[in-house]
């Protein structure tokens, strides 16, 4: 699908649609993928960005249908600020997510991806785990999965054992977990929670679906702890510092994403700190120095 100049539906499933809205990019892969769950009645997953072209898209996706809800998984900009001009085009309900609200320790970590917020996302009504919401021939719950950001949900179809994962699951490339909004110790503890279910698919905000969730997880897990070991290793060679470790261990990595994996390489630090494998000189910061405990 070429959605870089002309965003289109296309049918996924028997009660799934998806668009990809055209804002590709080095975090957003092809674009920020929309759902359309249900038939007749329906609702959207992720609305995406303010692009006029990617409403209309979506608009005409619906045409003598009702849109019931808008459900958002995060409030990063590339998933939530269309839901407005939704809602005022089409009178539905903006549900999901918590809106934004800045960390406490914002002023002692940095901002990381916090300037990414869509700070004027106001949702009708803020889902929480378990929450239901039924489309006639379709049921969808929500899942609290905290990490990438701290009110990230993801929301499950049952009908199809589906689920649509925003940024906490993409089959293209691994979630920048960027403090002090993003936690690795919350992300890794959301993963554990999904190797509970029993999903058949997931259907990412971002790149093409994962088949084999429980494998892909796994996959996922044994990559962390992965991370996790080569930025113990840096330490016990002597890298002190975000910048040092990232230059080693993301040698082979476009430079273009070493801003995001410095944030990845701190989400880290701070859970291996909060665990007592690590030690910085004050708080866990982009700016701290980090020695084995």
């Amino acid at each position: 699908m070429d959605a870089a100049n002309n965003p289109k539906v296309e049918r996924v499933s028997a009660l799934t649609r998806r668009v990809v809205a055209p804002n590709p990019g080095p975090f957003t892969f092809k674009g920020t993928c929309s759902y359309i769950l249900g038939e007749g009645e329906v609702a959207i997953v992720d609305p995406g960005p303010a692009d006029p072209r990617h409403i209309a898209a979506l608009l005409d996706a619906v045409t003598g249908e009702r849109l019931r809800y808008i459900l958002v998984t995060h409030t990063h900009r590339d998933h939530s600020p269309a839901a407005r001009a939704l809602k005022e085009a089409t009178g539905a309900i903006v549900a999901g997510c918590a809106a934004y609200a800045p960390p406490p320790d914002i002023h002692v970590t940095g901002p990381g991806l916090d300037a990414s917020h869509d700070t004027a996302y106001a949702p009708d009504v803020a889902l929480a785990e378990g929450d239901r919401l039924d489309l006639g021939g379709a049921t969808v719950c929500a899942l609290e999965t905290p990490g990438h950001t701290a009110n990230h949900l993801c929301f499950a179809l049952c009908e199809e054992k589906a689920l649509f994962t925003g940024d906490h699951i993409m089959g293209w490339s691994t979630t920048v977990i960027a403090p002090p909004d993003g936690s690795m110790t919350e992300y890794m503890a959301s993963i554990e929670r999904l190797r509970a279910r029993d999903d058949a698919i997931y259907w990412p905000g971002h790149g093409d679906p994962v088949r084999e969730p429980q494998r892909y997880l796994r996959a996922l897990t044994h990559h962390r702890r992965a991370r996790e070991a080569a930025i113990l290793q840096r330490i016990a060679e002597g890298d002190a510092t975000i910048p040092a470790m990232v230059a080693r261990i993301y040698e082979s990595t476009d430079r273009r994403l070493h801003g995001a994996a410095a944030m990845t390489v701190f989400a880290h630090l701070e859970d291996l700190v909060a665990r007592g494998l690590v030690e910085s000189d004050g708080p866990p910061t982009l700016a701290a120095r980090y020695v084995r405990r």
